[in-house]
């Protein structure tokens, strides 16, 4: 497995050197510095650039979205902050994950399998060139969905099962819930079918996140969702696919 190379920017030493601790437990992250303000991490970008950065928000001199709209070319970004509010502003500059301190390690990895995920090196080392394959149009692997007043990024790989009651859908993912005010049927649309299967009228489930299938029930976590008898044929096919 390939290294990414990555820069550390936060101004609060505890929160340094826990990210610090976090990076070097991941095999396949390679820190190459860490720097406390945006101006030191401008200088040590311009020296080496990096696959991914860790940025903090909130810092002396100026902003970490501040300091992404100056680069020119910009790494794989995961926001470190304690404030929720500039998830919107900074899912509009294309961050792969936005981390809300304080960092647990299991979060921390998710955000760093998003960001492999999203790396792809341009040669592999060791493999003769190809000619590339015609491109594939493919749909994108999130969905901004309206929570109150605000928007929040839901990627498909954190969505463990959604539920629906009349206008509204309850959107259960790795880290929370989210209620949304749209009907279930609108939303089944635009999930990836290979992902998603309708097991009730009022509930589809994300198959990777299946820990458990019961003769008329599926076993997420703690959570026991039933499977209906008009969803339950082309829901034990979905799982005949990835049967072995």
């Amino acid at each position: 497995m390939n290294q990414l190379s990555c820069l550390l920017v936060e101004d609060e030493p505890l929160a340094r050197q826990l990210l610090t601790d976090y990076v070097q437990q991941v095999p396949y992250l390679r820190l190459v510095g860490t720097c406390a303000t945006p101006t030191a991490a401008l200088a040590a970008l311009h020296q080496q650039p990096v696959d991914v950065m860790f940025l903090d928000v909130q810092m002396p001199e100026m902003t970490g979205l501040a300091l992404l709209r100056l680069l020119p070319r910009k790494p794989l970004v995961v926001l470190t902050t304690a404030y929720s509010e500039y998830a919107l502003e900074s899912y509009e500059l294309d961050v792969v994950d936005y981390l809300l301190k304080p960092i647990t390690p299991d979060r921390f990895l998710r955000a760093v399998h998003k960001v492999y995920a999203r790396w792809e090196p341009a040669v592999s080392v060791g493999v003769p060139a190809q000619p590339a394959p015609p491109a594939q149009p493919a749909g994108p692997a999130y969905l901004f969905v309206k929570d109150g007043a605000q928007l929040l990024k839901v990627w498909w790989a954190d969505v463990l099962y959604v539920e629906g009651l009349r206008d509204y859908v309850t959107i259960h993912t790795r880290q929370r819930k989210i209620v949304s005010l749209q009907q279930l049927k609108a939303l089944t649309q635009q999930l990836p079918a290979d992902r998603f299967v309708r097991i009730h009228h009022s509930c589809i489930v994300a198959l990777d996140a299946i820990d458990v299938v019961h003769k008329d029930k599926v076993q997420i976590g703690e959570r026991y969702l039933p499977v209906s008898a008009t969803y339950a044929k082309a829901f034990r096919e979905a799982v005949e696919r990835h049967r072995i």
